[in-house]
């Protein structure tokens, strides 16, 4: 599956670290983060800091920095997530996508 969004994403993200600081533009792409696994991720995986991953293979987002740095899932989520089981589809996020889904994760491992 493919996912595209306008690329002005990016752009308000920008905006936001010159208007409203870093903490609000961190808080605007966690947010974004967070929509984009609920919309995406959360059929599967537990998405929240609490509660049971519907798919029970699918590890919970919260838990996801305890097997690998986080941060360096940007490329993997631009060129498309594959893994070793025929049940989860292929994603590919725009790179504006991709860092907003990053900043989610790393808001679940505080």
């Amino acid at each position: 599956m493919r996912r595209t969004a306008p690329s002005a994403a990016g752009h308000l993200l920008l905006a936001s670290l010159a208007l409203g600081g870093p903490a609000l533009a961190w808080d605007r792409a966690v947010q974004r983060g967070a929509a984009i696994a609920r919309t995406d991720c959360a059929r599967c995986h537990a998405v929240e800091r609490t509660g049971a991953s519907p798919l029970r293979i699918a590890p919970p987002f919260r838990e996801l920095h305890t097997r690998y740095p986080v941060e360096n899932l940007g490329e993997a989520l631009a060129e498309g997530i594959r893994t070793g089981h025929p049940s989860m589809p292929e994603f590919r996020f725009d790179p504006d996508e991709a860092a907003a889904l990053i900043a989610y994760l790393k808001s679940l491992e505080r």
